[in-house]
């Protein structure tokens, strides 16, 4: 290959593969060049090789690079370009420079993967569709959908059948304000239920040195598309609660009780030291502290705040309170149903309230946090955490050390 010219870099605007075919008359011109393959496809797979290997085949006297794909035309007309990351690829060393200069002088952060091999990897990013949510969507819809129809049997089937009474009216906003905290709670708890085994699977081998399994990594991965979904539960829980007394039902149920009452000519005393007021007032000050530290986290978790905190200001925020915003929304469903877990007409048809089922994931995530904070348990941790080691003998210890010295 003839060396690159710094003053001639030609950028192959995106467009067809099938138009790179005249570029095989120009390659006396190209020669030397360096020439910047911005293409990409319409959807994975298309061709067999990469356009940039395709495009270097047809002018191999020139210096391809791969790379400035994944901006769109909207961030280059609208969007800030300062510490925006692009990727590069090319089998010579030169011409990347050169693109990486000219990225730079442009306020972009360039990341180098390789040789041309990788322009197929570089070609799917664009192609991409939420990758890191797709495990949290499919989870926040199975949990909906699961608590969902598990209420539905629960409460309007069974008042149908039991009672022979028709509530399907409430299918609509009062069993989806049943559903959206469940989800919700449930989502924040596996947050950081990885965490919690991650910590628990060092502790078992004594080192930090060996990967996570697969799945796990995976898990740990999206935490915080799964932490943003369950503010957004959070959030319709909420909508939907302030949503309730304007409802046709309750407010014909109210109206209906003083009417009773006016017939009657009775009034219900109040008793200030009613038991039932206290459960109440202090569920709805959990509630409403609850979701302020939920969307204290989601605020962190935008990349404009986030990056404005130091490490352990994040950490503070995300892990500490994180647990605290656990705490305090386990300890609100609890005050929920305070008074109904030894009730037997609870449990309709033998099964247990959502609140109950969902309540089990966060109390063992908290129950072994709490253990993890003991100080004999946490100081075995944080001394795995700095790169201390359990070995058996020394041997085992040799061989550990040249595993990560590979690794």
């Amino acid at each position: 290959m003839g060396a690159a010219d710094p003053t001639a870099v030609d950028p192959c605007l995106m467009e067809l593969r099938e138009h790179y075919d005249f570029l095989q008359s120009l390659a006396p011109q190209l020669k030397g060049k360096v020439i910047i393959d911005v293409s990409n496809n319409l959807k994975k797979g298309l061709y067999p090789e990469a356009n940039a290997e395709y495009l270097q085949r047809l002018v191999p006297a020139s210096a391809v690079v791969k790379g400035l794909n994944t901006l769109s035309a909207w961030v280059l007309l609208n969007g800030p370009l300062a510490g925006k990351q692009v990727y590069i690829c090319g089998d010579s060393a030169e011409a990347k420079q050169m693109v990486a200069d000219l990225s730079t002088s442009m306020g972009l952060s360039v990341v180098d993967r390789g040789s041309l091999s990788a322009s197929r990897e570089l070609e799917d990013f664009p192609l991409q569709l939420f990758p890191q949510w797709r495990l949290p969507l499919c989870l926040a819809t199975g949990l909906t959908a699961f608590f969902y129809f598990y209420l539905l049997i629960r409460d309007v089937i069974y008042a149908a059948v039991e009672w022979n009474k028709d509530i399907s009216y409430r299918i609509i906003v009062a069993l989806a304000n049943k559903v959206f905290p469940i989800v919700s709670l449930v989502m924040l708890s596996l947050c950081y239920l990885p965490g919690v085994l991650a910590a628990i699977l060092q502790l078992y081998r004594g080192t930090k040195y060996r990967r996570f399994p697969d799945w796990l990594d995976r898990w740990m991965l999206c935490r915080k598309q799964i932490g943003l979904l369950a503010l957004a539960f959070a959030f319709l829980h909420v909508i939907y609660t302030f949503v309730i007394p304007i409802r046709y039902a309750v407010r014909h149920k109210l109206i209906s009780t003083v009417v009773d009452e006016m017939k009657e000519n009775k009034t219900t005393p109040f008793d200030f030291d009613n038991t039932e007021s206290w459960g109440t007032d202090s569920m709805f000050a959990c509630g409403l502290l609850g979701f302020f530290l939920y969307v204290l986290l989601g605020l962190t978790s935008l990349p404009s705040v986030g990056a404005t905190l130091s490490w352990r200001e994040f950490n503070f925020v995300q892990s500490k309170l994180g647990h605290l915003t656990l705490f305090v929304c386990t300890v609100h469903g609890y005050l929920y149903g305070w008074n109904k877990f030894l009730k037997l007409s609870t449990y309709k048809w033998y099964t247990p309230p959502g609140y109950m089922l969902c309540l089990i994931i966060p109390s063992v995530v908290l129950f072994c946090k709490l253990l993890l904070l003991l100080p004999c348990v946490d100081h075995s941790l944080t001394r795995i955490r700095q790169g201390w080691e359990r070995r058996s003998d020394p041997g085992a210890e040799r061989g550990e050390d040249n595993k990560a010295t590979q690794l």
